[in-house]
């Protein structure tokens, strides 16, 4: 999952130095994106490095859930992991239903 962001970062500096820049503000807003407003493919490299990175950061989640639930301690139950464990795992969790929909 790391691997995903060093190309995503790339595309979404790239897009920047393309004529004319991706100018739609750090929300992306629809009306503004769309291509009325932007014909050139800048927005389009710049919405597709979006789409990387939340990948990347699906599959860090992923990692971290597997991690937690087969590399504990067999002594350990799942209601016996100290807290941490428990705010990492409810957060990656949180994270694969929200991310997917922000795609």
């Amino acid at each position: 999952s790391f691997w995903l962001l060093p190309p995503s970062l790339m595309i979404l500096l790239l897009s920047n130095f393309m004529n004319p820049s991706p100018g739609t503000g750090w929300t992306v807003y629809p009306p503004l994106s769309s291509y009325l407003f932007h014909s050139s493919p800048s927005i389009d490299m710049a919405i597709f490095s979006l789409h990387i990175s939340g990948l990347s950061s699906i599959m860090g989640s992923l990692n971290f859930i597997v991690t937690i639930i087969m590399m504990k301690n067999i002594s350990l139950k799942h209601i016996q992991l100290p807290l941490f464990p428990w705010s990492v795992f409810i957060t990656t969790i949180l994270m694969l239903f929200s991310l997917p929909v922000l795609a």
